[in-house]
């Protein structure tokens, strides 16, 4: 039960950088941004290639990086090209697909086998000791950024390129962890992220910046618990939780509305019970 917990422990704060990610871009700037499947992606693939070459440090820095270069492009479509956001993600993630294989030689994964990585030098000099492997206006009103002299093109990219670069520091951060990066490894990650982010947001709330980013690594916690329990009771066979995942994100973004549409139909009801009564 230990080992549990503290795998989950693990996951939930690697993966939280997608949550924390998704809520920059999401929530404060108003983007869909489907860049996240494949940024995830590149930088596991940046991370594990380059800490192969002996530089597990500076692979984390070379992933960061390349994140927010795929985040530059994204903004660049939409800001300059006037590509809508939802196509703009989309063609970036689909571009990285080949750019991904190209960093990992061609190969649809790579694996760092005996090499040292950020973990292992971290348990070898005994940081942690058992626990050594833990480590909002342009959205809301464009324009009035605009008048206040702020350029929201500027923004919008920085907002991005900070995005992408937690995305690819959680997938480096992964691909170390599990010493290996495959081309489909971040296929789901945009509904998982999102899905954490709800899950968060609706215990702790979302009326500050600090509770926004505890939120969103609380929801990362409790979603990865969440995966332990259904993993060791089979409540739910694994190959359905990204389906339950995927329901759970669309049911949690459809609330105000659901919520509406129920408030809606109690007036109705009450109001036909009163005329039904006189």
């Amino acid at each position: 039960m230990v080992y549990v917990i503290q795998t989950a422990l693990e996951l939930g704060f690697m993966y939280a950088l997608v949550a924390m990610a998704l809520f920059l871009s999401y929530r404060i700037l108003d983007i869909a941004d489907l860049t996240t499947d494949s940024g995830f992606v590149l930088g596991a693939a940046v991370s594990v290639t380059v800490a192969a070459a002996g530089h597990p440090f500076l692979a984390i820095l070379a992933a960061m990086v390349a994140g927010s270069c795929a985040g530059f492009v994204t903004a660049f479509l939409q800001t300059r090209l006037g590509v809508p956001s939802i196509l703009a993600g989309i063609v970036t993630n689909t571009g990285l697909y080949t750019v991904n294989l190209m960093v990992m030689g061609w190969s649809s994964n790579v694996s760092l086998l005996k090499q040292s990585t950020l973990f292992t030098m971290m348990k070898e000099t005994g940081i942690g000791g058992a626990w050594y492997k833990l480590i909002r206006a342009t959205g809301d009103n464009a324009d009035l950024v605009r008048a206040s002299s702020v350029n929201p093109v500027f923004t919008i990219t920085v907002g991005l390129c900070i995005s992408n670069a937690l995305t690819a520091l959680s997938g480096a951060v992964v691909g170390q962890y599990q010493k290996s990066a495959d081309i489909n490894g971040g296929t789901g990650i945009v509904v998982i992220g999102l899905a954490c982010l709800i899950i968060g947001e609706t215990l702790i709330g979302r009326r500050s910046m600090a509770r926004n980013v505890l939120a969103a690594l609380i929801g990362s916690i409790v979603y990865r618990f969440i995966y332990a329990i259904i993993l060791k009771t089979g409540i739910v066979p694994i190959e359905c939780l990204k389906l339950v995942t995927a329901i759970v994100v669309a049911l949690a973004i459809a609330g105000p509305e659901l919520k509406k549409w129920a408030a809606f139909q109690k007036r109705k009801m009450s109001a036909t019970a009163r005329r039904g009564g006189k």
